[in-house]
């Protein structure tokens, strides 16, 4: 490769990183055909029930900015549950910190969640949803710690933490 390809090459890569980044997400409707949910609610009772940025998360597969959660610090015990249904999907005890800016777990509680894929920025990603709603809580990687080896990248606004 000569080195103008080089350049080329590595300032599309910059750019398409960064606009990954930084331009807000198109929101996308969740998909409930494909699968029944306990939960059931129109968009109107959603809207309702949650915050115009919860519902942008929970119902629109959004993503709250980094570092903008009061729960990426909490390291307090209790349990983080969906702030769509009030489903306990995650421990303080599976909870670390990632410095990626949102709460990180390496575990969900048994059968809390759903996955599915996700293929809506430039790479294929593993999106988690609450099991009972349906509600997009954030994303898991293969990049977490031990015991599990996965960091699940949770939307705060998307859980609740109940001390205890």
């Amino acid at each position: 490769m000569n080195k103008r390809n080089f350049l080329i090459a590595g300032t599309v890569t910059i750019a398409t990183t960064w606009l990954s980044r930084n331009l807000p997400q198109m929101p996308k409707a969740i998909a409930t055909s494909d699968k029944e949910f306990e939960v059931k609610k129109t968009e109107e009772q959603w809207r309702k029930l949650l915050t115009p940025e919860q519902f942008y998360v929970l119902r629109q597969q959004g993503t709250e900015r980094a570092h903008s959660s009061l729960l990426d610090k909490q390291y307090g015990k209790g349990i983080y549950d969906c702030a769509g249904c009030d489903l306990p999907v995650f421990s303080s005890e599976t909870k670390f910190d990632s410095k990626t800016g949102w709460p990180s777990f390496y575990a969900p509680i048994k059968g809390a969640i759903a996955t599915s894929i996700d293929k809506s920025l430039l790479a294929t990603r593993i999106e988690v949803h609450c099991r009972r709603c349906g509600g997009h809580l954030g994303h898991v990687f293969n990049d977490g710690p031990k015991p599990t080896g996965k960091r699940y990248c949770m939307n705060g606004v998307a859980l609740k933490f109940i001390a205890g």
